[in-house]
């Protein structure tokens, strides 16, 4: 299996090639258009600032292939917030796979929120395991509200979308290779598409 992670410098990179490590395979960093193309199946991770990562996208290109890959595809944080329709920070315009805009928090929370949050409401193959209330690791000032692409939620304050998915398009506002055991299980489900 081809596994290729988008390198387009704005990733949490290595944790998530020793996660694959760890389920026995092994992930290219690719930015090769065609490289992406062909690949089984596709990680895009993120970590940063919305409106100079999306820069990076479109000086690469990868802002007009993202959207028409045909296999399984996971946004991991910044890289889900990128597949929204547009995030608020850096009133930046995203990839437009999910129809919904990423917002801050502003409802009296600490930000970021860092740490351990429950998925709740778990509604696609990607949690096939997974019990509700499982918990996972986040580290974000923005977030996408509940829409019709939420598969999973979490609280801070306020309900908010902790995975998307439209299609072959995966996102997960968490960290699945810092999330521990359950982590490592929503990342072998996604390998397993």
């Amino acid at each position: 299996m081809k596994i290729v992670i988008i390198n387009y410098g704005a990733g949490n990179i290595q944790s998530i090639k020793f996660a694959i490590k760890r389920l026995g395979f092994e992930a290219i960093l690719s930015s090769d258009i065609q490289e992406i193309r062909n690949a089984d199946k596709v990680i895009f991770p993120g970590v940063g600032e919305a409106s100079s990562a999306m820069k990076k996208l479109r000086d690469s290109g990868l802002d007009t292939i993202i959207p028409t890959l045909k296999q399984p595809v996971l946004g991991i944080c910044l890289g889900m917030q990128l597949m929204c329709k547009s995030s608020e920070e850096g009133n930046t315009k995203g990839l437009g796979i999910f129809d919904v805009d990423v917002v801050k928090f502003t409802n009296d929370v600490k930000v970021p929120q860092i740490g351990w949050n429950q998925i709740t409401g778990l509604e696609s193959d990607l949690f096939k395991g997974i019990q509700n209330q499982e918990h996972i690791y986040l580290v974000h000032s923005f977030y996408a509200p509940v829409c019709n692409a939420t598969i999973a939620s979490c609280n801070y304050g306020i309900p908010y979308s902790a995975a998307l998915q439209k299609d072959n398009f995966y996102g997960t506002q968490f960290h699945p290779e810092k999330s521990s055991a359950v982590g490592q299980e929503i990342l072998a489900n996604f390998l397993e598409m």
